[in-house]
């Protein structure tokens, strides 16, 4: 028997949105920690590099974030 989405607690569509939302937010954390080691080991252009991918998985969470706000308030987009 098919379970109506009504039903459950968090939508499927929400609950992705907020998994990749926590998992770019995870990343996001740990390029500090590979941004230090970088540094520590005068690596300059590999800090940049990780600096680079840290803005483009922010600038992705808050894409995932407005999307995650409509789906929340209409149930889609």
């Amino acid at each position: 028997m098919a379970i109506n989405d009504s039903a459950q607690p968090i939508a499927n569509l929400e609950y992705d949105l907020l998994t990749v939302l926590h998992n770019k937010a995870e990343a996001a954390k740990a390029y500090e920690t590979y941004i230090q080691d970088a540094e520590q080991t005068g690596s300059q252009p590999c800090a940049e590099l990780f600096r680079k991918l840290q803005q483009q998985d922010l600038k992705q969470a808050q894409e995932i974030r407005e999307h995650l706000q409509q789906v929340m308030a209409h149930g889609k987009m």
